[in-house]
């Protein structure tokens, strides 16, 4: 193995793992041995790394195209895959491509094979049609989340792509779900099983909070004053409504974010990267949030509206709790209101609390400059914390992009820190820094 590609031990090392969880160790035995694997975990389990590892294991240094593809059914899991598989440091080049972009940026990106790509169904099968990069050294498929990637509306897409992939003989599908149909196109015909659905996430409760009244927003913002200054999610049904429960959370002076599929895809990506970092600690989301986010700490979900479909529950629920920590879900709904079946026997929370729910700590800078201009996290550090004065507990979360970066600093030193490091120079670039 050369140099700059690391063993599974440094990658561990490096995202700060100590072990893998039976899963995880599991899955990697699995996709090392079979060239079909399903693997059912609940979310939150660990699952993108327990197909990440054994996959980029798998990659041959000596070729250098794309090896591998990974299909996700949104851009937020695509953005999200890739930004762990970079955390992981393997040494290999990973490109992501999906909806909401100019396609000449992607073609740009790709012009510098990358041994992984990750994308959405159509971009990926748009840039198949287009030959923008070579398929002939795919060996390796992963449908993540493929109950919904195999859902009707995709299902041209990726009938088209794995047609088109016809050295991909080994595939890897994950779900949080189980009882998918799996189409015959997909080429499965006996794969190993990882089951671990069962175990759910042991660590979350679920209760309800009940509302007097058919509008149930008076009752919402008594919730969340409730459970006072900590991440969390409320889900709604539509994104129409989401206008609404936002305009009464203004109205009481409640800080939050929101996040559903009618935003500008730049207005989503900032608005989940201000929640990972505590810019933000309330997201008011449709089930668009359900998957593909990885924020760890969320400490509670609320449906607002309840979900349609147990699986959804399942994924709602599934954003907190996540990797053995703690964290409530709670079913919000007026007295007189039917629940669904898979809703049954909750304890009710008594909203006793309430606290004033101030804005969080932290305030996202950013910086002009990202990894095609050689910048690394290390010199981003370097630059808030010798030229901008910052002591280490004033420095937050710090993510890269390609052309450029955001940086979590304390609100309370933001704007001295900005007018240190703005128009400062970055390894050879001179970088604009603002506060978003």
């Amino acid at each position: 193995m050369k140099s700059t590609h690391k063993s599974q031990s440094a990658i561990l090392s490096k995202l700060g793992i100590k072990a893998l969880n039976p899963m995880q160790e599991e899955a990697a035995l699995a996709i090392e041995s079979a060239d079909e694997v399903i693997l059912l975990s609940p979310t939150g389990s660990g699952k993108t790394l327990a197909f990440l590892l054994p996959l980029i294991a798998l990659l041959d240094d000596d070729i250098p195209e794309v090896q591998a593809m990974i299909i996700v059914p949104s851009r937020e899991l695509a953005i999200q895959i890739e930004q762990v598989a970079r955390d992981m440091g393997s040494g290999y080049k990973i490109n992501t491509v999906y909806g909401g972009r100019p396609f000449s940026k992607d073609k740009m990106e790709l012009a510098h094979t990358p041994n992984l790509i990750i994308g959405t169904p159509g971009r990926l099968a748009d840039h198949m049609r287009r030959g923008t990069f070579s398929t002939e050294w795919i060996r390796t498929l992963v449908l993540d989340e493929f109950d919904k990637s195999l859902e009707i509306g995709f299902e041209d897409e990726m009938d088209e792509i794995i047609y088109n992939l016809p050295n991909a003989y080994r595939k890897i599908l994950t779900s949080a779900t189980q009882g998918v149909e799996i189409p015959d196109f997909v080429g499965i015909k006996k794969p190993m099983t990882i089951d671990y659905l069962a175990d759910g996430v042991k660590e979350l409760d679920i209760k309800a909070i009940i509302s007097p009244e058919k509008d149930k927003l008076d009752t919402l913002v008594a919730a969340i004053r409730h459970l006072g200054n900590q991440p969390g999610i409320v889900f709604l049904n539509f994104k129409d409504a989401i206008d609404r429960v936002s305009d009464h959370l203004d109205d009481n002076d409640i800080p939050h974010a929101c996040f559903y599929g009618g935003l500008d895809q730049h207005d989503r990506e900032r608005a989940l990267l201000k929640f990972r970092n505590g810019t933000h600690q309330l997201l008011i989301a449709t089930d668009l949030a359900a998957r593909g986010i990885d924020v760890p700490e969320i400490k509670f979900i609320i449906h607002y509206h309840l979900p349609l479909r147990e699986e959804e529950f399942t994924h709602r629920n599934g954003r907190t709790a996540r990797m053995h920590s703690e964290g409530t879900a709670y079913v919000l709904h007026w007295k007189d209101e039917e629940l669904p079946d898979f809703i049954f026997g909750l304890p009710e929370e008594k909203l006793t609390q309430n606290q004033k729910i101030t804005k969080a700590p932290w305030t996202t800078l950013f910086i002009s400059g990202g990894r095609k201009d050689k910048v690394s996290k290390g010199d981003i550090a370097g630059l808030f914390f010798k030229i901008g004065g910052l002591d280490k507990d004033q420095l937050g979360i710090i993510e890269l992009k390609s052309d450029c970066a955001f940086v979590a600093v304390a609100s309370s030193v933001a704007n001295k820190v900005i007018q240190k490091v703005d128009n400062q120079r970055v390894k050879k670039k001179k970088v604009r820094v603002y506060a978003i």
